[in-house]
């Protein structure tokens, strides 16, 4: 079962955007819509949804949080005609930001924010063969430009099943400071991931518009990852949390998965009431919530 979940914030697109994205590949569909409600946001919109055969979750939870590139959806791709369907697709009302075209390292490649401001990198190359179809690839800019190196070692030794798989510097005169991490690769739990750093002038950093939802079977893993990854103690809350690269995680108990899809809006009302007053997430208290007592 996957365990960490990319986790996208919308203002109102969650249902729209997520009913492109799953047509657009294939082994994809949306699983599950719940709408929550009194929340502080209004009632919200909770997607969880399949691409390429990789668990997503979305959330419409209105302005607060806006898409931007420093985390992208790295998309590889087998031949041309799917490529250039995908791309035309998601171009439509899109803000390009490298061009679609051939490069020394990509049959074609091109980056964008689509519509809707999620950020899209698509690869048609031999160097980009993964058994991932699609993978979150973290740019670390501003204050946490070249910390890319250490913050994949940090996330390594804190999930099971991970390992640094790439490690590509800049070499001198490249194009970045020599050291810098030009391209990564590494896995958490099992899911694939990239990086980069990027000391170049960009108005973007990390921010709570995409997450990652940690699935957690006991209380113990709960405090666990908590311990581990929270330091922004500001940025606690609902079970979310800020790491000390600014990566923002929710922490999550498994079993509330079950419980905000069981179609019951009596019960999953009185977890949401509970799970408001939380920062971090106690499965006891929310067990109770779900039963009434």
């Amino acid at each position: 079962m996957q365990k960490i979940i990319p986790h996208l914030w919308f203002d109102k697109e969650a249902k729209e955007a997520t009913a492109l994205y799953v047509s657009l590949f294939e082994n994809s569909k949306v699983k599950n819509v719940t709408t929550i409600t009194d929340t502080p946001s209004g009632d919200s919109d909770i997607v969880s949804f399949k691409l390429s055969g990789l668990d997503f979750m979305a959330i419409s939870a209105g302005p607060y949080f806006k898409l931007n590139p420093s985390i992208s959806l790295f998309v590889v791709f087998d031949n041309e005609a799917e490529i250039d369907m995908v791309w035309n697709k998601l171009v439509e009302g899109a803000k390009v930001l490298m061009p679609y075209k051939s490069y020394p390292w990509a049959h074609k490649y091109g980056w964008l924010q689509d519509k809707y401001g999620l950020s899209w990198q698509l690869s048609w190359s031999e160097y980009h063969k993964l058994e991932q179809k699609i993978t979150p690839l973290l740019m670390f800019t501003k204050n946490v430009a070249g910390k890319a190196k250490e913050a994949i070692e940090t996330y390594v030794s804190i999930f099971p099943d991970s390992k640094s798989e790439m490690l590509v510097p800049y070499a001198k005169d490249e194009g970045d400071k020599e050291g810098f991490i030009k391209h990564a690769r590494f896995k958490l739990n099992g899911l694939n991931f990239m990086a980069m750093d990027s000391s170049l002038q960009h108005d973007f950093s990390f921010n709570e518009a995409i997450s990652f939802v940690v699935d957690c079977d006991t209380q113990k893993e709960i405090d666990y990852y908590w311990e581990k990854l929270s330091a922004v103690k500001e940025a606690e809350q609902c079970g979310w949390l800020k790491d000390k690269y600014g990566v923002s995680w929710q922490i999550v108990p498994s079993i509330m998965n079950e419980m905000m899809a069981s179609g019951d809006k009596e019960k999953i009302a009185r977890v949401t009431q509970a799970f408001l007053k939380m920062k971090k997430f106690d499965i006891a208290k929310l067990k109770e919530a779900y039963n009434g007592k």
